[in-house]
């Protein structure tokens, strides 16, 4: 890598040298590596390119599942949760124990492993929520069931919200097809001040079509100004969680 020095500097590439600017300066390197033709076609890349199409797969599962939890994520402030996203979804196609080293798949896998995956890393749902919610798994439905509660009291409120919501999302995905659904149940929004009712809020599975199915549970804090909602410090403090794992 070699620095660029003098009055002219030069941003892209010419012949085999690239030039970009950084932090540092203007920079110049050589173009370098191995040929994507070489990459493909010898034999003594093999090992690249059963990781290559592994990789592909990950990557495409991890952006259906990322786009079916759109409206969980929406309101999460995490940016490096895509990249959470796609770590965890290579641990599930690891875990395939059918196919060869270049053939796993995340549909083939352990889907169990995505379970506990917290949507934003710095407001977990067990910091937020220190309520005692109860699960019900059924073959018709998701249900979630919360007591009364007083929120000063048992929920982590950052500065400026005046009201909370909690919402239960499923999730179905067909990663052979790139099918996805999703359903949701929420709360009223619920005062701060005031001490909540008890919180049932159900899942229909009939309506998630597909082989795989997630369900988070999330709380959303927002500002209410003249009726309308505002976000607290863009999503920073809402927290999300996969609670629940299903494959058919």
């Amino acid at each position: 890598m070699a620095k660029q020095a003098g009055v002219i500097t030069l941003n892209g590439r010419v012949g085999r040298l690239s030039f970009y600017k950084t932090k540092d300066g203007y920079l110049a390197r050589e173009k370098g590596g191995v040929s994507k033709s070489r990459i493909m076609n010898d034999p003594r890349f093999a090992r690249t390119r059963e990781n290559l199409k592994e990789f592909a797969d990950n990557a495409t599962s991890a952006k259906l599942f990322r786009d079916a939890l759109r409206p969980v994520i929406a309101k999460i402030g995490d940016s490096r949760l895509a990249l959470r996203v796609t770590q965890s979804m290579m641990k599930v196609l690891r875990s395939d124990l059918v196919n060869g080293r270049g053939e796993r798949m995340v549909r083939a896998g352990d889907w169990n492993l995505i379970k506990d995956l917290e949507l934003n890393a710095a407001s977990s749902l067990g910091s937020t929520l220190f309520l005692e919610i109860s699960y019900a798994d059924s073959a018709s439905a998701w249900d979630v069931s919360i007591p009364a509660f007083v929120p000063q009291d048992y929920v982590a409120l950052p500065k400026g919200a005046t009201h909370l919501r909690i919402t239960a999302t499923g999730v179905g995905l067909d990663f052979g097809t790139a099918g996805r659904s999703v359903q949701t149940a929420s709360s009223d929004l619920l005062p701060v001040i005031d001490a909540a009712a008890p919180i049932s809020l159900s899942i229909d599975k009939s309506t998630l079509a597909g082989t795989h199915r997630v369900f988070v549970l999330s709380v959303e804090f927002v500002q209410m100004v003249n009726g309308s909602e505002y976000s607290i410090n863009n999503g920073a403090h809402n927290a999300a969680k996969i609670v629940g794992v299903e494959q058919a």
